[in-house]
This record gives structure tokens, C-alpha cells and sequence, in this order.
């Protein structure tokens, strides 16, 4: 019994991957709108569609990433976009309008995203939450929305970039809380769209090496969090706690960082160029094999590895 079902499993996975193999046509008539191409992710796909013939529109805020991809080729336009300013997305998506005409966008690739600041809930502020979800949810929103009536037009493609922590919290702060928003909205879009012959797609890497996950930036983050706490939420956690959430970034990042930024721009290709795209992709060895995984575990479980593994406060009762 065993062999047979092993067999059929085996099959499947023969027949998924001949059925990914097919990329769509026309892809010189094709209109990509990607958002945050400054650097990461965003930078690289706009580049590796562009080499793919793809007509790319590159959302970058600021002028030198503008003037960086403008270089690329003649046929990738690099407009200004601040993801958090209604305004600038609706100039963007009023110049895209323009662009693609009655052929409608092709795609949305909803990438730009911040990661600081972020630490235990209780050493933020209100402020701190509206500046990450401004971006990370907010701006996912307000982007897709802004050009949602030219992707049903031409029947394309939306692909979100979310996080393997939109499934799973190992951390306190808005991050986690921004890309379980980013899933939310994916999955109530793909429903939506699906009866206009729209696909929506979500990205949940894991960790990569990008300014998201530069090791002196969190820790400098951290630091300075510290440093505006008031003495009584000081003295609660313990100068030590600091010390040790330093050297656990440290070591997190070594264990767990990626630097093939391809295995995420890939997904990302797959997501706008296959006939059959698939609805989740979850790149990188630590969302696959350790994120994804405990995701799904009893909550008693994830939560004890979790207490387990990470500093404890001075004034602990555990």
C-alpha cells in the first residue's frame, strides 16, 4: 500500500511541476507595476522581468533608485512612489493608466515593506505600529486598489509579498501584525477576483539578506528603544535582557539568513509569468522546513520554544 501511494504522490509532483513549466505569451505587451525597486527584491525583479522582455513600471522612492533602473533599458519606466502618500499613488496609477491603455495592467507586484521598528510590544508606542502598517498593509492596499480595475481589464495577475511571520508571531511588535494583514487581504482578494479571471498570489519568505534583515540596523533599532524606555519597564525586563537579545540577533541571523536573493525573485517571476501560478510560495530553507512547520504545531508548543529559546525578563516568573 506504502509504494502505491508513494507512487501517486510522485505523479503529482511529476504533473505539478510539467504544469508550472508553461510561461504565458506576449510578454513584450505586458505591463508589470512593481513596488519597492530601490534595493532587495523589488530592484532585482524589475531588472530579471525587464531581461525577460516584460514592460516594467518600477515604483522607487527615492530619486537615485529612479535614476539607477532608468539605466537598465530603454523599455523599463521608473516612476516615484511613497507607498504611504495616497497622492503619489494615485499620480502613479494615473501615469500607468497612460502606459498600458486598453491592453490593462498585467501584473502587481505589492513588495515595498519596512521591518523596524520592531521589539517587545511593550516598548513601543501607537506611533510605531501606524508607521510600519502605513507601508506594509496600508500601502498593499491602497496600491493594489489603485490599479485593480486595469488588472481585471486585462485579466493579470496581483502578487502579494507577505512573510512566513504572517503565519506565525516569534517576535513582538507591528511587522508580524502588518504581514498577517498582507495575508488577510490576499486571501479575501483571490476569492473576489477569481470569478474575473484575475490570480492572486502570495509571497512568504523567510530570512533574507536585505535591508530588512541588516543585522546593525535591528540592533541599532533596539538600542534606541531602550534607551526612550521609561526606568520602571527598565527595570522590569533588565539591563541584562538587552545584552542577550543582541547576541540572540546575532546568532538568529547566522543561522537563519539567506543571501540567494534569486530563490524569492523567482517565486516572484513564476507568480507573473506561469499559465498557472501557484496561490503561496514560501522560499527559503528556514520558512519551509522550520517556520511553516511549527506554524501549524499546537500553540502550547510554539510557545514554549519560543520562551525557551529567547531572554527572559529580570522580573520573570516563568
Amino acid at each position: 500500500m506504502f509504494p502505491f501511494v508513494l507512487g501517486l504522490v510522485a505523479l503529482w509532483f511529476i504533473f505539478r511541476w510539467y504544469k508550472e513549466t508553461e510561461r504565458v505569451s506576449n510578454k513584450e505587451n505586458k505591463y508589470v507595476y512593481i513596488t519597492g525597486c530601490d534595493s532587495g527584491f523589488g530592484n532585482l525583479l524589475a531588472r530579471h522581468l525587464d531581461k525577460l522582455g516584460f514592460c516594467v513600471i518600477a515604483g522607487c522612492y527615492t530619486e537615485k533608485g529612479e535614476d539607477e533602473l532608468k539605466k537598465t533599458s530603454d523599455r523599463l519606466t521608473a516612476v516615484h512612489l511613497d507607498v504611504t502618500d495616497s497622492e503619489s499613488v494615485r499620480k502613479a496609477a494615473a501615469l500607468i493608466h497612460t502606459l498600458v491603455g486598453q491592453k490593462g495592467l498585467w501584473g502587481v507586484v505589492n513588495n515595498a515593506g519596512v521591518a523596524l521598528p520592531s521589539g517587545p510590544t511593550d516598548w513601543l508606542t501607537i506611533e510605531d505600529y501606524k508607521s510600519m502598517l502605513a507601508v506594509n498593509l496600508y500601502g498593499v492596499i491602497d496600491v493594489t486598489l489603485s490599479v485593480l480595475p486595469l488588472i481585471k481589464k486585462a485579466k493579470g495577475r496581483v502578487v502579494n509579498v507577505a512573510s512566513v511571520f504572517g503565519r506565525i508571531s516569534p517576535f513582538g511588535g507591528p511587522y508580524c501584525v502588518s504581514k498577517y494583514g498582507v495575508e488577510s487581504f490576499n486571501d479575501s482578494l483571490r476569492l473576489n477576483m477569481a470569478p474575473f479571471g484575475v490570480k492572486v498570489a502570495c509571497i512568504e519568505p523567510g530570512f533574507f539578506s536585505t535591508n530588512v534583515t541588516n543585522t546593525e540596523l535591528v540592533k541599532d533599532n533596539l538600542r534606541k528603544l531602550w534607551d526612550r524606555l521609561p526606568q520602571d519597564v527598565k527595570a522590569d525586563y533588565g539591563h541584562r535582557f538587552l545584552e542577550k537579545s543582541l547576541e540572540k540577533l546575532d546568532e538568529r541571523f547566522k543561522q537563519f539568513k539567506d543571501t540567494d536573493l534569486m530563490k524569492v525573485v523567482s517565486c516572484m517571476e513564476h507568480a507573473i509569468a506561469a499559465v498557472h501560478p501557484r496561490t503561496r510560495y514560501t522560499p527559503g530553507w528556514d520558512a519551509k522546513f522550520f517556520w511553516l512547520p511549527l506554524s501549524y504545531m499546537p500553540t502550547c508548543i510554539s510557545d514554549r520554544i519560543f520562551l525557551r529559546n529567547g531572554p527572559q525578563p529580570e522580573s520573570s516568573v516563568l
